[in-house]
């Protein structure tokens, strides 16, 4: 089990971090349009198009990844007071009735909502530029997928840690400041 979860928290990191790139492929679409439109007058037709399927492939493939760094958004409130193995009771009630449904919705319409892009070839509607999107739709189900191998993992990691008593070490890619600056006042 724990080697599936050390696999799977691996791919997930460096599908996360390969996609991290598409910021810099946006900020150079974006200075170029700049450039374009405010140096020789001509602005581009397919920009805005560009940047919003940069932005949708950033934000759909970093799922798995936020996922596995626990980078995501949680009401800690009361978590955060919960003892470890009551914390993982309630990821795993969490994941079984909100989590699976709603990912595997995603990656199973996501499957048809792609298919039926590439059978028409289908552009975009929202510029004149028409720039195709069929591929960039393909990325639902794939991150769909992604979250599924990652939601598994989470899941391993709450059996281990109601049967364990203690969380599984997770793999850390990058800390907050507040965590830096309280690993130093320890030191």
């Amino acid at each position: 089990m724990k080697r599936y979860i050390k696999i799977i928290d691996q791919i997930s990191i460096k599908v996360g971090k390969s996609f991290a790139w598409c910021i810099v492929i946006l900020c150079l679409g974006t200075c170029y349009e700049v450039i374009m439109a405010y140096v020789f007058n001509k602005p581009t037709l397919w920009n805005f198009d560009f940047s919003l399927q940069m932005y949708g492939a950033i934000f759909m493939m970093a799922g798995a990844f936020t996922l596995a760094t626990e980078a995501h958004v949680r009401g800690d409130v009361f978590y955060r007071l919960m003892k470890p193995v009551k914390q993982a009771k309630l990821d795993l009630l969490l994941y079984i009735i909100f989590f699976f449904p709603g990912v595997l919705a995603l990656t199973f319409y996501g499957f048809d909502y792609a298919a039926s892009a590439w059978k028409v070839k289908e552009t975009s509607w929202n510029s004149p530029a028409q720039i195709q999107i069929y591929m960039a739709k393909s990325l639902i189900p794939l991150a769909g997928f992604f979250l599924t191998l990652q939601g598994i993992s989470e899941v391993m990691k709450c059996l281990l840690c109601i049967r364990e008593e203690k969380w599984v070490e997770r793999e850390t890619v990058s800390l907050e400041t507040e965590q830096i600056l309280i690993n130093k006042s320890n030191k």
